[in-house]
């Protein structure tokens, strides 16, 4: 076999939706073809008989008691009988198959609910038509294949190649997902719980930023003011002191509660905007750093607040890790997205791909339709790029 055949043979199984070239027999991925050609038969038997029998009994005795959940145990059969032809189609047939969103049953209010969640499930129905479908097909590949086995054997590699590539356009167009809307629910499910995963971290940066700082100090002050009343009267002097100290601590627990809420959502965000916020960040950031806005409106308020909190990130790690003279912050909205840029002169070098902070600020993006795009070259200069789709403000 030559090495632009194998080639072929990878980037079929890889992508799925090139059909592969005719090719000699001695090679395996044609012995996988003739062996799924020949299991077809038996396995298409068994789905075809369970799901006629089920179904048609189901739909059948629709009007009792017995026929709806009869005809939803059928279609849950199915959807099991789809698992396992997608899995005999990638491991034998080298294509690549996506497996379909769970039903999500638990999520159902009661019996009645799930019930009707299971009979219009579309992935089950077209499982049961491959099912169908598959039998006559299967009987005739099965014959001809064994016939070719024995007596046909020199073209038995070209007709492998083409039933499989019959089977394969089968699998893909009655076992694959639904539609785009069946992938952008898996995808949903996914981006939730990233947000659900970031809104615990913040809750427990949140908590433990209270424990350590401004609670820590103002258990102190009690303390002290505890103790200075009672010297209050034997040494005022010392009671004064006391005071004097206690009052530094509340200026210093202030100051704490302050920053704790710039974090959660500072005030100058909500008062003024993203320019005037971002603004802010950029004084308190170790690098000299220039901002522009070029925004007509203002965002939602959610939006808005991603958007602050991914530069402030981003220049935490100018401040820390760049090792940057000067940086730049834009912001501008491009139809319906709002565009975020932050560049540094620095040593470059930067990864979204590895264990660091840009890999979690991208994937918190990406919970909300977003991206995030790293440009780092080593020795810089880097360029981080950050996409939010647009959502105009609604005033309460």
């Amino acid at each position: 076999m030559t090495a632009l055949s194998e080639a072929g043979v990878r980037g079929t199984a890889r992508d799925g939706d090139r059909l592969p070239p005719p090719r000699p027999v001695c090679d395996l991925p044609t012995w996988k073809e003739i062996a799924y050609l020949l299991l077809a038969l038996p396995v298409s038997l068994i789905g075809f008989v369970l799901v006629v029998t089920v179904l048609a009994t189901g739909g059948g005795l629709t009007l009792t008691v017995v026929g709806l959940p009869l005809l939803a145990a059928g279609l849950l059969g199915a959807r099991r009988l789809g698992a396992l032809e997608r899995a005999l189609a990638r491991s034998l047939l080298g294509v690549r198959i996506d497996e379909p969103s769970p039903l999500p049953l638990r999520r159902a209010r009661g019996a009645a609910d799930r019930l009707w969640l299971v009979l219009r499930d579309p992935v089950a129905w077209r499982t049961a038509l491959y099912e169908v479908v598959r039998l006559p097909w299967g009987i005739l590949t099965f014959t001809v294949t064994l016939i070719s086995l024995f007596l046909l054997w020199p073209v038995l590699p070209y007709l492998a190649r083409g039933l499989a590539n019959v089977d394969r356009a089968m699998a893909r167009a009655l076992l694959s997902p639904s539609d785009r809307l069946e992938r952008r629910i898996a995808e949903l499910e996914s981006d939730r719980g990233v947000v659900v995963d970031t809104a615990a971290a913040d809750l427990r940066r949140i908590e433990r930023d209270l424990h350590d700082g401004a609670q820590a100090r103002l258990v102190g002050l009690a303390m002290g003011l505890g103790l200075a009343k009672e010297k209050l009267l034997e040494d005022p002097d010392a009671a004064a002191a006391m005071v004097e100290e206690a009052h530094g601590e509340v200026k210093l627990a202030l100051q704490e509660l302050r920053d704790l809420a710039r974090g959660i959502h500072p005030a100058v965000l909500t008062d003024r905007g993203l320019d005037a916020a971002l603004s802010s960040v950029a004084s308190r950031c170790t690098v000299p750093v220039r901002v522009t806005a070029e925004l007509d409106a203002r965002p939602a308020a959610a939006v808005e607040g991603i958007a602050y909190f991914t530069v402030s990130e981003l220049l935490q790690n100018v401040s820390k890790h760049s090792g940057a003279r000067s940086a730049t912050v834009e912001v501008w909205r491009a139809d319906d997205r709002l565009l975020l840029q932050v560049r540094d002169d620095g040593r470059g070098g930067a990864r979204a791909d590895g264990g660091s902070g840009l890999r979690g600020l991208a994937e918190r993006l990406d919970a909300v339709d977003g991206l995030l795009v790293v440009e780092s070259p080593p020795g810089g200069p880097t360029a981080v790029t950050a996409e939010l789709p647009w959502r105009g403000r609604t005033e309460v």
